[in-house]
């Protein structure tokens, strides 16, 4: 891709129908002008009467065949790809205390930030990038040295998980800039964290629930906290830390994140009980062994990552919400959340409906909250407000 390279000289691909403006086009949906591409590359997208609707990434491997990137007769060059960085940087830098106060910021959200499959973080001298689309292999070099011009970044993590590589038809993909660190250290609110770029999933940190972990500081004053799925041990550390807690227990199974946030405790000189675990078995021990807590925070992995398990990741959020429910201390708060882009608003509130119900509690909502302004959300892509946190009084 070239700041030379002309929309005129790009193959067009016309669609069946006139496409709702989600920037996924679904192969079912591309004309038989397709047939004869290559299986990657940037071509023009034209309406069934021919009108244009921009240029988006190609790929005949994967059911998402367009990932839209420009609209009208924008080309998609290098040229566009900067200006998008550049807002996208701009944003950031106009949230108050983000950039200044913060060490750990997504830069690049997505379809949020109109660059389609495309993720990443900032950490400190480190871009964490996440690839969701093959097309972003063919313009991957330019693509970083834009960044860590805009950023003023010198080393990054590039990856392609083997479950997003396999539905883009390509190989996994992890590629580390010389020198870099397999693991740094960041601040956030004045709390230190390690950062596990080797183990760590996704980005190597939850910067999306930046905001959450304070704004849990308003209500742990003197209470025993529990941190369920704890991960690196954001919630409990937070709350230790700052929050003059009587207790925190942090609940994880992952051995390696474990390790990484008896570390963080360890780094901010604070005790917390970890503990290695199923959630769901600790939670029904907990509850026969009577122990309640007065905060409670449930923050599960992606239980829905395919609409093929939607069904099944349903039953999950609500059974493990049923059992915090049940480790509530009659007045105490709830905080749940979802990261799971697939499940709605209102979907997943139906099933802490149905969790109250079968854990016979009565349940109030106090309010909902999801990801920081570093992670726009695209009115026309739903997905891209993924993260939902509901917090709530249970009696």
């Amino acid at each position: 891709m070239s700041d030379t390279t002309q929309a005129t000289e790009r193959p067009l691909v016309t669609l069946k129908t006139h496409p709702s403006p989600h920037p996924f086009v679904r192969r079912g949906l591309v004309g038989t002008s397709a047939n004869h591409l290559p299986e990657r590359c940037v071509v023009r997208v034209a309406a069934p009467d021919g009108s244009p609707l921009g240029e988006a990434f190609w790929n005949a491997r994967s059911d998402i065949a367009l990932r839209r990137l420009t609209q009208g007769e924008q080309a998609f060059d290098l040229a566009a790809l900067e200006a998008s960085i550049e807002r996208a940087v701009g944003l950031r830098e106009s949230i108050p205390g983000l950039v200044d106060g913060s060490q750990a910021f997504r830069v690049i959200h997505s379809e949020g930030d109109a660059l389609s499959g495309l993720v990443v973080d900032v950490f400190g001298d480190l871009l964490s990038v996440q690839l969701f689309s093959a097309g972003w292999l063919e313009i991957l070099d330019e693509l970083l040295a834009l960044l860590h011009a805009r950023c003023g970044t010198s080393h990054h993590n590039v990856e392609m998980s083997e479950r997003v590589a396999r539905l883009e038809g390509v190989r996994p993909l992890k590629k580390r800039s010389p020198g870099a660190p397999k693991a740094l250290k960041i601040e956030e609110h004045g709390v230190r964290y390690h950062v596990d770029l080797r183990t760590g999933h996704k980005t190597g940190f939850f910067c999306d629930q930046r905001d959450n972990r304070h704004g849990l500081l308003s209500w742990v004053q003197g209470a025993r906290v529990l941190d369920l799925c704890c991960y690196t041990g954001g919630f409990g550390i937070t709350a230790a830390t700052l929050g003059e807690v009587e207790s925190v227990t942090a609940v994880e199974l992952d051995e390696d994140a474990l390790s990484v946030a008896r570390n963080n405790a360890k780094l901010n000189q604070v005790r917390v009980s970890f503990v290695h675990a199923d959630a769901f078995d600790w939670c029904r021990q907990t509850e026969r062994n009577g122990t309640r807590f007065d905060v409670v925070v449930l923050d599960p992995p992606k239980f829905i990552p395919t609409h093929s398990e939607m069904q099944a990741g349903k039953g999950k959020y609500r059974d493990l919400n049923k059992l915090a429910m049940e480790l509530v201390e009659p007045g105490g708060m709830l905080l749940s959340c979802s990261c799971s882009g697939l499940l709605g608003r209102d979907e997943f509130l139906e099933l802490l409906r149905s969790a109250g119900r079968r854990a016979n509690r009565q349940v109030s909502i106090l309010g909902h909250s999801g990801a920081g302004p570093d992670h726009p959300v695209a009115l026309e892509c739903p997905e891209t407000e993924y993260l939902k946190a509901v917090w709530m009084r249970v009696w």
